[in-house]
């Protein structure tokens, strides 16, 4: 595998991969869908490429064989970094690639950034994704935030009843440089 930060060309493969980890049949493949609760797309190009151009933003990418298996995005928040849109194509998903990724990025951070802690939001109702992250040493905070409804940017909700959990991991000093 081989891990590196995405370009602008690799937009349609982020998106493409994105939307297939999460939307659509070909997401229930995987155990990270959201189909049962979203419909719509998930991120489309030029979100995909504002998130790879903005400053102390970068998109992260797993390869294999010169396919895009996995993807992140981080933001450097000053004291900590926004960790969002992370997707492992669901023929690749339960055999590690998540969680190299996720140890990548995390010392990215760490040794790049001077971060503190990494914060994530996730759909309070993908218990099986938050219990991911707190298996890899995130916490809920008992934060919450609401769903955008009416923002179809975020998908077109299924039910009334979404919102966020906010999750943190604090990072460990030991790593910082």
């Amino acid at each position: 595998m081989n891990i590196r930060k995405a370009s602008v060309e690799d937009a349609d493969n982020i998106v493409c991969l994105v939307e297939s980890a999460y939307r659509g049949e070909r997401s229930q493949q995987g155990w990270t869908t959201e189909a049962n609760l979203l419909d719509g797309q998930r991120t489309q190009r030029s979100e995909v490429e504002q998130l790879i151009s903005q400053q102390n933003s970068q998109i992260i990418v797993c390869e294999l064989e010169h396919e895009i298996i996995a993807s992140v995005h981080i933001c450097n928040k000053g004291e900590y970094a926004y960790l969002g849109m992370f997707a492992v194509s669901p023929q690749t998903q339960g055999k590690g690639v998540g969680k190299t990724l996720l140890n990548y990025i995390e010392n990215k951070m760490q040794k790049k950034w001077h971060v503190q802690y990494i914060e994530m939001t996730v759909i309070t109702q993908r218990v099986e994704l938050i219990n991911w992250y707190i298996k890899h040493g995130y916490e809920l905070t008992g934060e919450k935030r609401p769903f955008p409804y009416g923002d179809s940017r975020f998908g077109i909700p299924k039910r009334d009843d979404l919102e966020f959990d906010v999750l943190k991991k604090k990072l460990e000093a030991v790593y910082r440089e």
